[in-house]
Parts: structure tokens; sequence; C-alpha cells
């Protein structure tokens, strides 16, 4: 049974994009800001002191699940 709320096509993408930028993470005012906004909400990103984003843990799991479909 499917338990986790579903990701737009927009999101998975916004995820995918904060695993591309790594460490430096990805900068605030970019159009991908509401998918941005949304992962926050949700727990799988979250914005830096610095105002750049970053992936959080369950955020890099989420990924592995459905971007990459790994276990």
């Amino acid at each position: 049974m499917w338990n986790e709320p579903y990701l737009e096509s927009c999101c998975r993408s916004a995820l995918h994009r904060l695993t591309l930028v790594g460490p430096p993470g990805r900068p605030d005012g970019l159009k991908d800001g509401p998918c941005l906004a949304r992962l926050d909400a949700m727990g799988l990103a979250r914005r830096r002191e610095d105002g750049r984003w970053e992936m959080t843990a369950d955020g890099a799991a989420r990924h592995a699940r459905e971007v990459l479909r790994q276990e």
C-alpha cells in the first residue's frame, strides 16, 4: 500500500536537481522555487541559512526509491 504523498513530476525533477548540485546547494529564486517549497513542507528538502536549498536524508531516500528506482 502506498502511504506517501504523491510527488508531481516537476517536484521529482527538482528533487533530482538537488542531488546534481550537491553540497553547494541550489540557489533560491529559480523557476523550481514552488517545488522546492513543497519539498520543504514534505521534509524532503530544506532551505539553509545562506538561502540555498539542500536535500534532507528523507529526500535522499525518496529520490533513491522514486527517481533511481533503488530500494
